[in-house]
């Protein structure tokens, strides 16, 4: 008895487990709006309501001449028909509902008002009632899983069994087997061309994945492409230059003072050079260099691995660089001086750095100022040289530092000038900054004597 009793239970539980599927597919009033057809628009719309309209009268016509009912009543049943149809084009599940019950209502009431002798009604499905669900359950089978179709047609045949083999009726026309046939047709149908468009959308999907992977593929391809030339070329031939600038001294007697503090600047560059090498290469050979920038940027990646970024507190070391380079640079710094984001530090930095080394380039025996006014909610920037007193000698830029610097100012949501200046050349960035009260870094200064 203990073996039958956990078998019954059993039994129960995958019953009742079931029920609760079954509840959970069909059981909702869930919105599922039939899409627009990609050339006829809304064509299927029209042709579904324009059905539901034939429906309409001729499911009318059918209950009022051959069912026994009035007029109005007729008309109701109709009327639920035909608006199951239309609901189906949002609401499928609901609309399937809908046309159900309204068949098993109207069979109901037919039945009680058969007599021998009479009209052989089509029953239990009208033929206007059967045309409906036949629109229904399609339309359900275009936008639903396939389970829950199966569940809809099992149902479906389940109640017009029990209507039509079970209850039964006098002097009709059994529809039962004629309707259960064509609704596995349509659900069928609906079910593949359902599969069909998911699978061309899977398609297109695989399609465009392919693509992008195939076109990021060739970029990272290209990109470690070239951080294989930086690495043998350029970062050899810096390492030489900083070799030699350590030993040249030792090779000559008595060096002048002057000479080992040239030798030592060239040295000090190529080393910073090869670190800032070594950053870009770390972004060219990283997967997702985009974001790796964007995090040196607002300063929170923290991960540098050769040096912190540059800041302003390195502008007199730039500056001393520079003049170290034969170029006459003097500063002015105004407003109330304070610690900036990690970004805007960094991208000053940088555009000051570029605005040098442009006018070391391109502007011999001028003379550069450099200029930063801190603002409550913005940092400008500001370098300008005066006329070149001889000829430039060809340099083999592509304009890539005004596009860097100015990237660097759209990125951070502020802008960059470049423009030719009283004879010589102006830069003007303006970089936002948050206002951070309490945060300034000491007081404001104003230095014109060329020093930061």
């Amino acid at each position: 008895m203990s073996r039958l009793s956990r078998v019954a239970d059993k039994g129960v539980e995958l019953v009742l487990r079931w029920l609760r599927v079954l509840r959970d597919d069909l059981w909702t009033w869930r919105t599922d709006p039939l899409p627009p057809s990609v050339w006829l628009r809304w064509v299927p719309h029209g042709f579904v309501c324009l059905a539901a309209f034939g429906v309409l009268l001729g499911d009318a016509d059918q209950l009022d001449d051959h069912g026994g009912f009035d007029g109005g009543t007729a008309f109701l049943i109709a009327l639920a028909e035909a608006g199951a149809m239309v609901l189906a084009l949002w609401r499928p599940l609901p609309a399937w509902w809908l046309s159900l019950a309204t068949t098993v209502v109207g069979a109901m009431a037919v039945r009680a008002r058969m007599v021998p002798g009479a009209y052989e009604f089509t029953w239990p499905w009208t033929s206007a009632g059967l045309i409906a669900h036949l629109f229904v359950l399609l339309l359900l089978a275009l936008r639903v899983r396939t389970r829950v179709s199966v569940e809809a047609l099992a149902l479906t045949a389940l109640v017009t069994y029990a209507v039509q083999g079970l209850i039964g009726g006098r002097n009709y026309l059994p529809t039962g087997q004629l309707a259960v046939t064509l609704f596995a047709v349509v659900v069928v149908l609906g079910t593949a061309l359902r599969g069909r468009r998911e699978a061309r959308a899977e398609l297109v999907q695989q399609t465009t994945l392919t693509a992008e992977e195939r076109a990021r593929r060739t970029l990272l391809e290209e990109r470690s492409r070239i951080a294989r030339e930086l690495h043998d070329v350029v970062a050899h031939h810096m390492s030489v230059i900083s070799i030699q600038a350590q030993v040249a001294p030792h090779l000559v007697q008595d060096p002048t003072d002057e000479l080992k503090e040239n030798l030592a600047g060239i040295r000090q560059n190529a080393v910073e050079a090869l670190t800032e090498l070594r950053r870009v290469l770390d972004v060219l050979r990283s997967e997702h260099p985009a974001a790796d920038e964007r995090e040196d940027v607002s300063g929170t990646s923290g991960t540098a691995p050769h040096a912190p970024q540059p800041t302003l507190d390195r502008l007199r070391a730039l500056v001393e660089n520079t003049r170290a380079a034969g170029l006459t640079v003097t500063t002015g710094i105004t407003g109330e001086r304070r610690p900036l984001p990690p970004g805007v530090e960094l991208s000053a930095y940088r555009i000051v750095q570029e605005a040098l080394s442009n006018v070391l380039r391109h502007a011999p025996g001028a003379t550069a100022h450099v200029a930063l006014a801190y603002h409550p909610h913005e940092l400008r920037v500001e370098v300008v040289n005066t006329r070149p007193t001889r000829e430039a000698p060809p340099s083999p830029g592509a304009g890539h530092g005004l596009l860097g610097m100015r990237e660097r100012a759209v990125m951070l949501g502020g802008d960059l000038t470049a423009r030719p200046w009283a004879g010589g050349y102006k830069v003007s960035a303006r970089l936002p900054v948050g206002s951070r009260p309490g945060a300034a870094a000491g007081p404001t200064l104003h230095s014109k004597d060329g020093t930061a």
